[in-house]
């Protein structure tokens, strides 16, 4: 994230980042810590992590205690599963497995989880049927360019949403970013994804 950005999105209404924290391929982001403190330094008043798993690396639990471990001195919300069809297998109960054990493991070390995914993800990765999680927060994808939860279908026993990430890769003051929305109880919130 450019340091220069944070301000310029914060003048713009966007209070609210989430950069990444874990890679796909299967290690911590070498700059999570550095977009969290400059997250916060540029005024943003929310900042959570996102972690895209590394399903063909195996052991979920070690993924998630090497992205705790790297965020042992940060101030962060949460941290959301991107769970996207990106590697996954054939096997819909591995993958739900999977995704089983990292929560737990993420719980374990005390910290919120949350979902990131889309009803088609969830449907190939670990059918629409699968609730195993659904306790957690859901943001999901369904890019209609509309900032609302209108369009929101229920899947994998969740019956609302938490965000919705409605356009991606935007430009928005020079930085490059996936807009979301989330809705509070007297306003809405304008969420960047980084």
């Amino acid at each position: 994230l450019l340091k220069n950005s944070i301000p310029c999105l914060v003048s713009n209404g966007y209070i609210f980042a989430v950069p990444r924290g874990y890679c796909s391929y299967g290690d911590v982001d070498e700059n999570v810590v550095e977009n969290i403190q400059n997250a916060w330094n540029g005024g943003m008043h929310y900042v959570d992590v996102y972690m895209f798993p590394c399903v063909s690396c195996a052991n979920p639990e070690k993924q998630v205690t090497d992205l705790v471990n790297a965020l042992s001195n940060s101030r962060y919300g949460m941290i959301w599963f991107d769970i996207e069809r990106y590697k996954w297998t054939d096997d819909l109960e591995y993958n739900r497995q999977f995704i089983l054990r990292a929560v737990n493991k993420m719980k374990e070390l005390g910290q919120k989880p949350g979902i990131y995914t889309s009803y088609y993800n969830w449907e190939s990765i670990v059918g629409l049927d699968w609730d195993g999680v659904s306790y957690l927060p859901l943001w999901y994808a369904h890019y209609d360019k509309d900032p609302s939860f209108n369009d929101f279908r229920p899947f994998g026993g969740w019956r609302k949403p938490a965000i919705k990430q409605y356009d991606g890769d935007r430009t928005v003051c020079g930085a490059s970013v996936d807009l979301n929305f989330y809705q509070l109880k007297d306003s809405d919130l304008s969420l960047i994804h980084i």
